[in-house]
């Protein structure tokens, strides 16, 4: 797919198929002197461009612009036939052809604004001083059985991808594919997503095809410099590209980040021998059923993050390979999650004190309360009252107050459950589903507050993130609590 025009949301040989069905639709309404030149121009415009779409994809978007083309054809080139004697072929009266116009003008309207609502998304440059390098790595757990599956000799198999701080790669070097290694895995994952969600895979077409700003194992940065370690817990059914923006933009300032797939629990996994694992997690709708279901879910999801975080130890001390050896400083390490990857953070911390601090992007905390954490710990949430949610606020409060060490709660204005992952970039801005940040604003939100944490609780020196998170939105600052 060639490149897609910022603001525009199309494609060049889109915008040139869009330009040549106006022109043909118009062309009925020029002088007569100048009808025959813009309509052979505007069908040569249009076959240039179907034949390039043909060779790269088309998508969805321009079909109702295809079906415009169709519609006004015969009458665009019913008058460039001449009849014997000389006579013109048969050309409709302008009251019967002035609505036909206003119906295939609308058709082709239709196009732009469906790219508008569903687009390739674009990512925001990060704004650190290092380039962004991407690695993807599969790891077994030869000491935990796979619970979702009856074979008693499978092992926990997880997939890991780390975006991390590079070297800047050459001009023209490939950005990564979104969503996947290869546009097969992009294509099986962004279909998997739309299934979970109850949306046709088409309307999302885009998605698989866009691009990053990270090189796929691209040097490491040079310097000798050791990363501190930020692990990532994607929501129920999420894979571990949904934040992807965030995660570009951490690397980019000097962090590494290591996003999970959660087998049998995200929406799809793509494993190095080809197969593909989906999800086999649904809810019941029983609210007390569900919520122990979410429990069990979420303590499978805490015990990958802490499988990861020995084995980043293990990837650093070279015992594993990968680009990031003695490059990792896994002494400073925190734990993140969105939705219910969020409160896998909370559960791996309160049993791990390996990490030193947990960020929550709007996870409401499954399972037990006990025991109490011992990180800071920063939760990210849109908008929580009681009314909206009973239970949400109560559990995520008290959780908070029982930490031994400070905890703070950002309410981000505007912001909705998908404002915390790569959703505002892709789906239609729609603000009940993606907040009314913006596409480009939501990940820098999430971004910003969320380094502004990280760079006091695990940098070195003293710092405290208050006076930086309260320009986002309203804070509640909880003092170290009973740690009972």
């Amino acid at each position: 797919m060639t490149e897609i025009i910022a603001g525009l949301h199309l494609s060049p040989p889109e915008c040139l198929a869009l330009l040549g069905a106006v022109a043909l639709v118009v062309a009925r309404w020029l002088p007569p002197a100048a009808r025959p030149r813009v309509t052979v121009a505007a069908g040569a415009v249009l076959v240039l461009s179907a034949g390039v779409l043909a060779a790269v994809g088309f998508r969805w978007q321009m079909l109702p612009v295809l079906a415009a083309v169709a519609l006004v054809s015969p009458f665009a080139v019913s008058p460039l036939l001449r009849r014997r004697g000389g006579r013109p072929a048969w050309r409709a009266r302008w009251w019967l052809a002035l609505p036909g116009s206003v119906a295939c003008l609308g058709l082709i309207a239709v196009g732009p604004s469906a790219a508008w609502a569903f687009p390739v998304p674009g990512f925001p440059e990060p704004t650190g001083r290092f380039a962004v390098g991407t690695h993807v790595a599969q790891w077994t757990d030869p000491r935990r059985p796979e619970t979702f599956t009856a074979d008693p000799h499978d092992r926990r198999t997880v997939v890991v991808q780390l975006w991390y701080p590079a070297r800047k790669s050459p001009p023209g070097a490939e950005r990564a594919q979104y969503l996947g290694r290869t546009e097969h895995e992009a294509r099986t994952v962004s279909d998997a997503l739309a299934r979970q969600v109850g949306l046709p895979g088409f309307l999302v077409d885009g998605v698989p095809r866009a691009r990053t700003h990270a090189v796929f194992d691209a040097p490491v940065a040079g310097g000798g410099g050791r990363f501190p370690v930020v692990l990532f817990s994607p929501g129920s059914g999420g894979v571990r590209t949904q934040n992807t923006a965030w995660a570009e933009e951490l690397a980019a300032h000097g962090y590494v980040v290591a996003a999970l797939d959660h087998p049998y629990d995200s929406a799809a996994v793509v494993l190095t021998d080809g197969r593909t694992i989906r999800s086999r997690t649904a809810s019941t709708g029983d609210r007390d059923k569900d919520e122990e279901l979410a429990a069990d879910w979420t303590a499978v999801r805490a015990a990958d993050l802490g499988f990861v975080r020995t084995q980043l130890d293990r990837l650093d001390g070279g015992e594993i390979t990968g680009p990031l050896a003695g490059r990792l400083d896994t002494a400073r390490t925190a734990v993140t999650g969105h939705s219910m990857g969020g409160a896998a953070a909370l559960l791996a911390a309160r049993h791990d004190r390996r990490f030193d601090a947990v960020i929550d992007l709007d996870g409401y905390p499954h399972g037990p309360a006990s025991p109490s954490l011992h990180q800071p710990t920063l939760a990210l949430t849109q908008a929580l009252t009681r009314a909206t949610d009973p239970r949400y606020l109560p559990r995520l409060t008290e959780a908070l107050e029982r930490n031994s060490a400070t905890s703070y709660r950002l309410t981000v204005p505007g912001a909705a459950h998908l404002t915390f992952m790569d959703g505002p970039l892709y789906l239609p801005p729609v603000p009940s589903i993606v907040g009314s940040l913006g596409r480009t604003r939501s990940p820098r939100v999430v971004a910003a507050t969320t380094l502004a944490f990280l760079d006091a609780t695990l940098r070195p020196g003293p710092g405290d993130p208050a006076a930086a998170l309260t320009a986002y939105g309203d804070l509640s600052v909880h003092p170290p609590g009973d740690s009972r």
